[in-house]
């Protein structure tokens, strides 16, 4: 296959340029910064692989790329929790996907031949929080600003059915791996002063970066695959609990808990992401006979912690 990726010098995406790799699929690469790129892929280690650079939310002469591609594959997007939500960063996080994906849709309708199918990445913030509910594929939408994000980020992917194209969107929980988020939560437990953060009651739904690229992978190779997945590990746990198996793998006390008002005056608004959750169960790639590496997770934090 030629696959063509957007946000691949990303935590997911990197990992997803190794695996195609290693299949021996060629890999066309969007870029906003070609030499971090060819930092990240040096040509030794990846001579399938070719470099477009690209401005993802303007339309250029990268779209006429796509042209050849098997598959497209969309990760692209600003961080969403790196810093605090002032109004010109919630844009930002907004129109980076909204913009971005409508460029891709644009560059897959001018494509001859067009690829045959686009993966694009969501987000579990698509349902709203709560401590209480389970949300499936069919679940309605929250109505907080990451619903908001969501709803109009997969409304742009949903054009690119107009051109005949298989779409998947996959709805991504927090991804555990070796970086990350986890990667942030490492460092004060091993200090002796890790935690749950807030109230250790929100629910934390969560996939092992090896299960999304491998959801990834399937989504491309079988044609029967389409809609929205879950991107989520079958069995979410609260906070409270997450922060007790991470302290038992790292062998270090889970008790210092990190308060709301902590978080909330560093990351302000943007705290919802930690503070708040939803137990988000992967349904749809359960039918699909989708077979998890890491269903639970304390074999996924050990495979962390093994290599950290």
């Amino acid at each position: 296959m030629k696959i063509a990726i957007a946000g691949a010098t990303g935590f997911v995406g990197s990992r997803l340029v190794e695996r195609l790799q290693q299949a021996g699929d060629q890999v066309l690469i969007l870029t906003r910064n070609p030499t971090k790129a060819k930092r990240v892929f040096p040509d030794a280690a990846f001579p399938n692989l070719e470099i477009v650079a690209y401005t993802p939310t303007e339309s250029g002469p990268w779209q006429q790329a796509l042209s050849g591609c098997d598959g497209v594959v969309n990760l692209a997007g600003a961080p969403i929790a790196d810093e605090r939500w002032t109004p010109e960063r919630k844009q930002e996080i907004l129109h980076s996907r909204k913009l971005g994906t409508r460029k891709i849709v644009e560059a897959i309708a001018a494509a001859n031949p067009k690829p045959s199918v686009l993966v694009n990445s969501s987000a579990i913030g698509y349902y709203g929080s709560s401590e209480t509910a389970t949300f499936e594929e069919t679940s309605a939408s929250g109505n907080d600003f990451l619903a908001q994000v969501c709803q109009e980020w997969e409304n742009e992917a949903q054009q690119v059915k107009q051109s005949g194209t298989r779409l998947a969107i996959i709805r991504t929980g927090i991804v555990v791996g070796n970086g990350g988020a986890i990667a942030k939560m490492l460092t004060p437990f091993r200090l002796l002063a890790g935690g749950p953060l807030g109230s250790g009651h929100q629910w934390f739904s969560w996939i092992h970066r090896e299960d999304l690229v491998n959801l990834i992978l399937l989504t491309l190779q079988r044609s029967d695959i389409q809609g929205i997945l879950n991107g989520t590990a079958p069995n979410p746990v609260r906070m409270n609990e997450l922060c007790h198996i991470l302290g038992q793998v790292l062998h270090r006390p889970s008790w210092l808990p990190v308060p709301d008002f902590a978080l909330h005056l560093i990351l302000g608004e943007a705290a919802q992401v930690v503070l708040e959750g939803q137990q988000v169960l992967p349904k749809r790639p359960l039918e699909y006979g989708f077979e998890y590496r890491y269903p639970t997770v304390k074999p996924a934090l050990e495979e962390v912690v093994s290599h950290g």
